[in-house]
C-alpha cells in the first residue's frame, strides 16, 4: 500500500511538473513576438511538430503594419523609460480640428489596423494619433505584458498630444488597446475628456481564459498557471492587472462597446466593466460582430454611436 502511495505521488508530481512546463512555455510564447527572419514555418509539418506546437506554443513574428505612409503623416518616435522606441502616426483632419483622438490597437497586431478607425475619426472632424505599442508593429522591443507595462506607452502617446496643446484630448483603445487605457488611468491619473473602450477584458485572467476556450481546452487550471508563469517570465504580478478594477478611476464619459458574438470577451466581464465605471456612461452592444472591428462590421451602427458621442 505504501509502494502504490508513492508511486502515485511521483506520477502527480511528475504531471505536476510537466504542466507547468508546458505552461510556462506558453505563456512565453503569448507575451514574445519574433523578428522577421527568425520565425520559419514547416510546410511539410509532421505529427511530432503539431504536437510541439501545441505542448510548447508557435513562435509568433511580429506582424508589420500595412499602411503606405504620405505627406499627411507625421511620423513620430517616442521614448520609453527604458528607451524602447514608440512609432506613432499624427494625422490632422482636413476641416477645423474637433479635437485629437489617441488610438490603441489589440494584441499582436499594429496601428495600421486601426486605420479605418482613424480615418472615420478624422470625417468627424478629429485629428488622430496612433500609437505601435512596445512589441508591436514599428515599435521596439519583443515582449508584451498584455497591458501591464503599456500603461506607460498610452501616457507617453497621450502626453505627446497634450503637450501639442489639444484641450480636448479622446482616448479610444480596441481589447488590449482598451484594457491598457484603464490601467494608465489608473496609474498615472490621466484626464482625458472622453474614452472609448471597445471588447476590454476585465482581466488577464479572464484573457487568458478566453484564449483558452478557443483552443478548445479547458480553462482551468490552465488560464491561472499561464497568468502565473507570463507574469513571472516578466517581472510583474499579472492578477493585478485587472482593467475591471481599474475602470472605477475613470471620471470622464466613456462609450463601451462589444460584440454580442466575441469568443474572447464574454458578456459577463463587459457588465464589470461597465458596473464599474461611475463617470457617464453607455453601453452599446453589436448584435452580428465578434472579437474584431465594430467599425468595419457594423460600420453604420459604429458611425452613429460613437459619432452622438463625442458630439453630445
Amino acid at each position: 500500500m505504501k509502494r502504490l502511495l508513492k508511486v502515485v505521488l511521483r506520477l502527480l508530481l511528475f504531471v505536476f511538473i510537466l504542466v507547468n512546463i508546458i505552461t510556462a512555455f506558453q505563456a512565453y510564447k503569448f507575451t514574445h513576438f519574433y523578428n522577421a527572419g527568425e520565425v520559419t514555418t514547416k510546410l511539410d509539418a509532421n505529427g511530432w511538430d503539431k504536437a510541439g506546437d501545441i505542448l510548447f506554443g508557435i513562435n509568433v513574428a511580429k506582424k508589420t503594419n500595412t499602411i503606405s505612409t504620405d505627406s499627411t503623416f507625421e511620423t513620430v518616435y517616442l521614448s520609453t523609460k527604458d528607451n524602447i522606441k514608440l512609432q506613432g502616426w499624427y494625422l490632422k483632419t482636413d476641416s477645423m480640428a474637433k479635437g485629437t483622438v489617441v488610438m490603441f490597437h489589440g494584441h499582436g497586431s499594429t496601428k495600421s489596423a486601426i486605420f479605418t478607425e482613424s480615418e472615420a475619426f478624422r470625417k468627424m472632424g478629429y485629428n488622430t494619433f496612433l500609437i505601435d505599442f512596445r512589441a508591436h508593429g514599428n515599435s521596439g522591443g519583443n515582449t508584451t505584458t498584455i497591458g501591464y507595462f503599456e500603461s506607460e506607452d498610452v501616457k507617453i502617446a497621450y502626453d505627446f498630444v497634450k503637450n501639442k496643446g489639444e484641450k480636448n484630448i479622446v482616448l479610444w483603445g480596441i481589447s488590449m488597446g482598451a484594457a491598457t487605457i484603464t490601467k494608465a488611468i489608473n496609474d498615472y491619473a490621466l484626464e482625458p475628456n472622453k474614452i472609448i473602450l471597445e471588447m476590454p477584458f476585465e482581466s488577464i485572467l479572464k484573457a487568458a481564459e478566453g484564449r483558452i476556450k478557443m483552443m478548445q481546452l479547458p480553462a482551468e487550471p490552465l488560464a491561472t498557471l499561464i497568468t502565473f508563469w507570463g507574469g513571472i517570465e516578466h517581472g510583474f504580478w499579472a492578477f493585478d492587472m485587472k482593467p475591471g478594477e481599474f475602470a472605477k478611476k475613470i471620471n470622464c464619459p466613456v462609450l463601451l462597446q462589444w460584440g454580442k458574438n466575441d469568443p474572447r470577451v464574454t458578456r459577463g466581464e463587459t457588465d464589470v466593466i461597465y458596473a464599474n465605471i461611475m463617470a457617464p456612461k453607455k453601453l452599446v452592444v453589436y448584435e452580428t460582430a465578434a472579437h474584431e472591428s465594430l467599425c468595419k462590421k457594423e460600420n453604420e451602427k459604429w458611425m452613429t454611436e460613437v459619432q452622438t458621442f463625442l458630439i453630445n
